[in-house]
């Protein structure tokens, strides 16, 4: 629906603005897509189907990385996209367009794919019947070579660290921006800033920057303490699911935030726009105005 609304460009937004919400709302539902639905789903409620296939899950598990780099990358590049057009105006008009958006974007898509193609080769059959190897276990040299070891930290630190840190990063520095902006306006306006609608506008950004940072840094925090618990304590995984387990629950629910984490964005981003707001009620009362015109 939201990718339905977006495609509309009825909610004011720029071409630049609406093909970062665009590529945010398809990489997030190629995230549902492959790391829920093919894999979570599919292995639980239909075990031994042709997904469960070695081959067909490391290919599973190369296009859920890099789901996962597309969408928490493309939050960076739409955060800092957000930092030009607010605190760098003579950047603005050649960097803040629809054209250099889709190069950014595809960009970003293509190096994710790209970068977790190893992830295909980090996995052995469970076990072969009649020449057919099925499920995919973690090999034994994964967490003892050091090649191995040293792409694990990369992909760590890539996804989620150093957004996180960019992020923030540009959030506070868009934040000092606009304070400082805001203090010289009230000097210049010589009254209350609460009454000052450009200084309103402000506010509400300052609240977004922090949702985004907050939302992020909270929904990634129990995988990256996974991962660090892992390599402190060299403990591999476990395989199976056993609930009774305490590391297994706490690497799934881990698993679990990240992924909600791919969720959110678009929300925090497109559902605080009034207008986009006004389009989603025009969208949910159609069907019903549309019957009444049907009785009529």
């Amino acid at each position: 629906m939201t990718l339905a609304i977006l495609s509309r460009a009825k909610c004011g937004l720029s071409r630049c603005v609406n093909c970062y919400l665009e590529s945010m709302v398809v990489t997030d539902l190629l995230v549902i897509l492959t790391a829920v639905i093919l894999s979570r789903i599919s292995v639980t409620y239909a075990p031994g189907s042709f997904l469960s296939v070695t081959p067909v899950c490391s290919i599973s598990s190369v296009l859920i990385y890099a789901a996962r780099d597309s969408s928490v990358w493309l939050t960076v590049a739409f955060t800092f996209d957000r930092f030009v057009a607010i605190t760098c105006q003579n950047l603005k008009t050649k960097y803040c367009t629809g054209r250099s958006a889709a190069l950014i974007i595809s960009s970003v898509c293509v190096l994710s794919c790209v970068k977790n193609i190893p992830f295909y080769f980090i996995y052995k059959p469970s076990y072969v019947i009649n020449g057919v190897p099925w499920y995919c276990n973690v090999k034994s040299n994964f967490y003892d070579s050091p090649i191995w070891k040293a792409f694990d930290w990369i992909d760590c630190i890539l996804t989620p660290w150093l957004p996180f840190i960019l992020i923030l990063l540009l959030n506070i520095l868009t934040v000092r921006y606009i304070v400082v902006a805001n203090k010289a306006r009230r000097r210049l306006r010589n009254r209350e800033i609460n009454s000052d609608p450009e200084a309103e506008s402000r506010k509400k950004s300052i609240i977004l920057l922090f949702a985004i940072s907050g939302s992020f840094i909270l929904l990634w925090m129990t995988y990256v303490a996974n991962f660090l618990y892992v390599e402190i304590t060299k403990d591999k995984y476990t395989v199976g699911f056993n609930l009774k387990d305490p590391k297994f629950v706490f690497r799934e629910v881990g698993n679990m935030l990240q992924l909600l984490s791919s969720c959110t964005n678009t929300c925090i981003y497109a559902v605080t726009q009034t207008k986009f707001r006004e389009q989603m009620k025009d969208a949910f009362r159609y069907p019903f105005k549309l019957l009444f015109a049907m009785i009529r």
